[in-house]
């Protein structure tokens, strides 16, 4: 559903400096479009294809829509057929599980069962049944989607799986739409869906798009901080909107596939890489794995930083990866 606000801004003497805002409600979440364009309809024409783009991708990777291609995908678990599946769908599982096998499993798009669980803990306000979580485990794990490379096939082996591309769905749909902007003769925009941000070239007469960075919602927490973009991306994730509290315990809708329960340690992670596919799934990664092993696996890749902040009892703790300054460009 689309609810579209489209504005146009002519400010600028120069023609490549015409300003376009597209702000719609994609995927549940305020998607926002920012970009320079020669005339008004050059902007309109770049703005309604990538829209586009951006609802047929939700049609295939939600796991809300019955009929996705993901949801049928789904279906066919524990059958002993392998489905060829789309190249957009590929390019999310393939990449998701390279993820998962380097984490040993702390992403895990296969986590469904267990995501399921806690919706409904959420909605109920009740901690899931320890029986339940261990039922919903045994019909996950990454080991049981098998893709073949050479023919682009999933096959998924144990019944009742269910897949969930809910923790790089809208970075991969971030990436998608700035390809699809530049198609257009765009090469100045930037793309926000709620916490994952993209962006190409500077806007005229700036090193990079400026980009907030929401501070942790505790009294006394730091100021928010900023970072620049420019042809690359940050994504940010927590609990601030969406968890629960059972029993005097914060429970995040973050779960970790290895232990099927939600996320208890109250942070907010963000990541910095040239796209937004990869933010969106590390910021997810990070969060399950804590800070430690977390920036571990940051520091080990390359054109990635991260800074985390989190409020483990007490006291505020702050961290960032070596290559945080350097990729932030705005501190």
């Amino acid at each position: 559903m689309r609810c579209l606000v489209f504005v146009f801004l002519a400010a600028c003497l120069r023609a490549e400096d015409i300003r376009f805002v597209s702000e719609s409600v994609q995927m549940a979440v305020p998607f926002r479009i920012t970009l320079y364009a020669k005339d008004e309809a050059t902007g309109k024409a770049a703005v309604d294809a990538a829209l586009a783009r951006v609802e047929a991708l939700n049609a295939m990777l939600s796991d809300y829509a019955p009929q996705s291609e993901i949801n049928l995908l789904s279906l066919t678990s524990g059958t002993g057929k392998a489905v060829r599946v789309s190249p957009d769908l590929w390019n999310v599982l393939e990449t998701s599980q390279h993820i998962a096998e380097l984490t040993d499993g702390a992403f895990d798009v296969t986590v469904g069962p267990l995501v399921n669980v806690w919706r409904r803990a959420r909605r109920q306000k009740k901690m899931p049944d320890l029986d339940m979580i261990e039922r919903m485990k045994a019909r996950s794990g990454w080991q049981h989607m098998k893709l073949d490379a050479a023919k682009h096939t999933v096959e998924l082996d144990v019944p009742e799986m269910h897949l969930d591309v809910g923790g790089m769905a809208k970075g991969y749909v971030v990436d998608q739409t700035l390809k699809v902007l530049k198609e257009h003769g765009i090469t100045r925009a930037v793309v926000a869906a709620s916490g994952d941000i993209g962006a190409s070239d500077a806007p005229p007469d700036a090193p990079g798009w400026r980009i907030m960075i929401s501070p942790l919602d505790v009294d006394g927490a730091p100021p928010p901080r900023y970072v620049m973009l420019k042809n690359s991306a940050v994504s940010t994730s927590g609990d601030s909107h969406q968890r629960v509290e059972i029993q005097g315990v914060r429970y995040s809708h973050i779960v970790d596939p290895r232990t099927g329960i939600g996320i208890t340690d109250h942070s907010l992670v963000t990541v910095l890489a040239p796209d937004c596919t990869t933010t969106d799934l590390l910021e997810t990664t990070v969060t399950v794995l804590g800070p430690e092993a977390g920036m571990k696996l940051i520091e080990g890749m390359d054109k990635v930083a991260c800074y985390l902040i989190r409020k483990p009892g007490d006291k505020i703790e702050q961290r960032e990866s070596p290559r945080w300054k350097e990729l932030a460009k705005d501190e």
